[in-house]
């Protein structure tokens, strides 16, 4: 017979504040990068988890997804039972919410789990074993799939700065660093939303602090291209940050005021 206990999400209750729009850089690069996957899925089903008070973000998630895969279904997982009840006025086709946690209490694994601003309130000691319980939820690599996709992030309140981590059913793959360039004064300004695994670890000595000091030099030597704009600087930029660091993406990511490096560059040293 299941306990009571074990009926009990996994978790803690977060502060729950969202705004309409904060997440857009986030899903517009899932749509970009795991677009190919959510297609090839006969249910591909995404999980928005601790969306919060509010369900824009799992409602705009959606949207979003079926730009790139049209059978593509949301389901929003909250520990707080009070903003599930919230929610459900909101369901459609496509789009639930259910009570959870990091357990993710769903009968198949989801093809991607997004968690924007959830684990920022926890302890970076936590954070390895929650980012295993996750991608031990997501879909198994299969054939020509690499599996399912965990997207673990900070943004700000309105969405100009944001920093993730992607990581697959092995372990973490990449770390993104997003920006809406007209707000930038330096790239170091990321450094503020840096996901818990990375923001206690912007000290010397650490790869993420020796990313963030090249990207700024880079950013320096890059000055005379801020006559063309923003975006062409930050693209100059990236561009030289190539000869020393694992840049993975190219040119039509860089245009979108993003950079994603490989994760064992800027992993924390133990």
């Amino acid at each position: 017979m299941t306990s009571r206990a074990a009926l009990r999400p996994v978790g803690t209750v977060t502060r729950g504040t969202t705004n309409p729009n904060r997440l857009r850089r986030m899903d517009r690069w899932i749509a970009a990068a795991h677009g190919a996957e959510l297609r090839r899925a006969t249910d591909p089903v995404a999980v928005d988890l601790g969306y919060g008070a509010a369900p824009w973000t799992a409602v705009e998630l959606l949207g979003r997804l079926r730009t790139v895969a049209p059978h593509a279904r949301v389901v929003g997982i909250e520990i707080d039972p009070a903003r599930v009840r919230a929610a459900r006025p909101y369901e459609r086709e496509g789009l639930t919410f259910r009570h959870g946690g990091f357990e993710i209490p769903l009968p198949q694994r989801p093809l991607l789990i997004r968690a924007a601003n959830v684990l920022r309130q926890y302890d970076e000691e936590q954070v390895t074993a929650v980012w295993e319980r996750l991608c031990a939820r997501l879909a198994p690599a299969a054939g020509p799939s690499r599996g399912g996709l965990l997207v673990e992030g900070t943004c700000d309140e309105i969405g100009r700065r944001h920093v993730w981590v992607a990581l697959g059913p092995e372990g973490p793959r990449t770390v993104t660093f997003a920006t809406r360039l007209g707000s930038l004064e330096r790239p170091s300004d990321l450094a503020e939303r840096l996901p818990k695994a990375l923001i206690h670890r912007n000290v010397p000595g650490e790869p993420v602090h020796a990313f963030l000091r090249d990207f700024d030099r880079a950013w320096a030597a890059a000055a005379p291209y801020a006559s063309y704009g923003a975006r062409q600087r930050w693209m100059r930029a990236v561009r030289d940050l190539t000869a020393d660091w694992p840049v993975t993406d190219g040119p039509v990511r860089w245009r979108q005021g993003e950079v994603t490096v490989a994760w064992e560059a800027l992993a924390p040293r133990r």
